[in-house]
């Protein structure tokens, strides 16, 4: 496989990495996206997944071929989505040879041996490291590029006896929750590094609305809460005015009554792409909802997974979200989110209202 490389432009400086904290876990990601990573331009050795910055994964999956050397194992590990090398080096344990077993009757009293259980010690911590084909493996280590091959190099590495499969259930189901509410969200690393506006504007709206437990409302009556934010930012000092020119007029840029509108609306805009606020009719006049508090949005998604749940084919596992979606939109209104969705999922589920069986799937209680 050839190498990516991240391109410089879209790559976070090395210096807020540490902000990150999947930049200092085991992060557990499917075999095929550390295979896809593009590598940093700027230390070698750190890849990108959605600008997370990863160095050390966790993999769970099959040996389907080994390799052994005097000093390290190489497994083949496959997790159902790619198959990657797995670079294990034998502890000193492994390498020596077995001491000589003395004879029983030098034991202490009882027929215990020292040296025999020592053996035997040994031999079990070898059979939990020398891995065969088809056995599950559980892997934590380094990712490394080597000769144009992604591998990872093992800090960690032991055979995992599941003869029910509960840990590879575990394991899957896990995954994907991961995927959602970490992976798959791009780290913000300015608001807290730099004091974004933007973001500082989003949680002070956001923390207004659940204070005064508003369910809608107009821009305008949540254009005053930013008014410290912009009554906070520099104003352009009379050295600056000189240098602009008598032709620039009293001010160069946009008035603040400009820059409240536009970062309302910027805010606006954030919080519905995160579900948390949504517009059932898109007219000129501007009515926001609160997506958990709108009553009418948490009943019909209610209706719609109790109406299908009880079809034949969604009564075994249940609706799946996107068809709960897709039904909403059709009986409700076409401006609802698949965050805004699963933000209603999330309320009915804490309220015992529906259960979900599976990942992504749901049905009524």
């Amino acid at each position: 496989m050839q190498a990516a490389a991240m391109d410089p432009a879209e790559e976070p400086p090395s210096i807020l990495w540490g902000l990150d904290p999947l930049f200092s876990a085991f992060v557990r990601l499917y075999v095929r996206d550390i295979l896809q990573m593009a590598e940093s331009t700027q230390v070698p050795g750190i890849y990108f997944y959605n600008l997370h910055p990863v160095y050390k994964v966790d993999v769970l999956g099959t040996v389907v071929y080994k390799r052994e050397r005097d000093d390290f194992f190489c497994y083949g590990v496959d997790d159902g989505t790619a198959v990657i090398n797995c670079l294990c080096w034998k502890s000193d344990e492994l390498k020596t040879e077995d001491p000589p077993v003395a004879d029983s009757s030098r034991g202490a009293p009882g027929g215990f041996n020292l040296l025999k259980e020592l053996k035997e010690l040994r031999r079990t911590q070898q059979e939990h490291h020398r891995l065969e084909i088809g056995e599950l493996v559980r892997v934590r280590g380094k990712v490394k590029t080597s000769r144009h091959q992604r591998e990872i190099t093992a800090s960690i590495y032991y055979k995992v006896n599941d003869p029910v499969m509960s840990e590879q259930i575990s394991w899957m189901m896990e995954l994907p929750q991961l995927y959602r509410e970490f992976y798959d969200k791009r780290l913000q690393l300015e608001p807290d590094a730099v004091g974004n506006s933007l973001h500082r504007a989003k949680n002070m709206i956001k923390d207004f609305l659940e204070k005064k437990s508003v369910s809608r409302f107009r821009p305008h009556d949540v254009q005053d809460v930013l008014l410290p934010l912009i009554s906070a930012q520099p104003h352009s000092s009379p050295a600056d005015q000189e240098v602009a020119g008598p032709s620039a007029g009293p001010s160069a840029g946009p008035s603040a009554g400009q820059q409240l509108r536009q970062l309302l609306k910027e805010a606006l805009q954030v919080l519905q792409d995160d579900g948390f606020v949504y517009r059932r009719v898109k007219s000129q006049d501007e009515v926001f909802l609160v997506t958990t508090r709108d009553k009418d949005l948490l009943m019909a998604v209610q209706d719609v997974i109790r109406e299908d749940s009880k079809r034949e084919k969604y009564a075994e596992k249940g609706c799946h979200v996107l068809h709960i979606l897709s039904a909403v939109r059709q009986r409700f209104s076409l401006n609802v989110s698949r965050a805004a969705l699963e933000l209603v999922l999330s309320s009915l589920e804490c309220s015992s209202d529906i259960i979900s069986p599976s990942d992504q799937h749901y049905i009524a209680v």
